[in-house]
């Protein structure tokens, strides 16, 4: 199953589109979380100024 997911990201549209993931940190506990998204490719650096 997973095969048919990474082979459908690969060709098509796939290409267009980057998962991206940002490390966050918790104003109450202090601690890490991360943040993980898939967009285009287009949008990138709109998604890291507004998380």
């Amino acid at each position: 199953m997973a095969k048919k997911t990474v082979a459908s990201l690969q060709t098509g549209g796939g290409r267009q589109h980057t998962k991206v993931i940002k490390m966050v940190r918790s104003e109450k506990t202090g601690a890490y979380a991360f943040k993980e998204e898939v967009v285009h490719n287009d949008e990138v650096k709109a998604w890291f100024a507004k998380n």
